[in-house]
Order: structure tokens, then sequence, then C-alpha cells
């Protein structure tokens, strides 16, 4: 099926690129998303004529990524948990409470955007997790987790 991309996307392509995708990709996830139209001469002259605006909005959500990317980059987040003997934690510290941490500390971070490459943290210790807050924009921030006293 033949789309046409209304943001840019990770691996597929920017915005108005005119790609080929499969239908239950484009049906199930972009359409539905407001991801991508797809390629019909209508959608495409409905899109030429958006295309600024489309295009404004892009490089808003660029420029809010990029300055939030640049206060998360000092930030270190602690987190207090249960641990067992031998700094093994009960249960474990996944994206949504990193998530909760930094917007505790003022800034807005949505689990999806964080990226726990080896998967849930279940010891104590320092963490750098990587974020991933726009398809251009990538960052890390420190998670610090201690032991709840």
């Amino acid at each position: 099926m033949e789309i046409i991309l209304l943001e840019k996307i990770t691996n597929l392509g920017g915005l108005g690129d005119r790609i080929k995708v499969k239908p239950g990709y484009a049906r199930n996830f972009l359409i539905p998303k407001g991801k991508a139209t797809e390629a019909t001469p209508a959608n495409l002259a409905r899109f030429e004529a958006r295309r600024a605006e489309l295009e404004r909005i892009a490089a808003e959500l660029l420029a809010k990524a990029k300055a939030r990317a640049e206060q998360l980059a000092e930030l270190i987040v602690t987190l207090s948990v249960k641990t067992g003997s031998e700094g093994r934690l009960f249960g474990s510290v996944g994206a949504a409470d990193i998530a909760n941490a930094v917007s505790a500390a003022g800034i807005e971070l949505q689990k999806h955007e964080i990226r726990l490459s080896t998967g849930s943290i279940r010891q104590i210790g320092e963490y750098d997790v990587d974020l991933l807050l726009h398809p251009e924009v990538k960052t890390q921030i420190r998670v610090n987790i201690i032991a709840e006293a």
C-alpha cells in the first residue's frame, strides 16, 4: 500500500515521503494515529495544500524536544527502592517508574520516550538511560537506584 507520511518516522521516512508499506501497518497504525494518509490524488492535493503548516508544526516539535533534551542532559534521578541482601531489588524499576520520577522533578517525560536497552533495572547502582524525545533528538539521563532506609 502506498502512503504519504505526515511526520518523520524513524526507519521509515520524513514528512511528505511517498512510501510503500504493508497494508496492515498502514491501516492499523499509521493512518489511525495520524502519521500517514493514503497516496490518492485527492490526498496528495490536500497534503500539498497543508505542507507549510505541517512543516511548521514539525519544526516546533523539534525545537521543544531539543529544549527538553538540554534540561534532561544534566538531570540525575535518584530512586529509593526496597532491596534484599546483595543489592537485589524486590521487583524492578521500569520505564514508568523513571518517567514518574522525572515528571516529579519538573520535566515532563513519557514512558514511551525511555529506552531501557537491558530491560528493567533489578540491581542498585547508577545507570545511564537513553531517551528518544523525537526521531532526531536522543539524550541520556543518569538514574541512581539506592536502597530504601
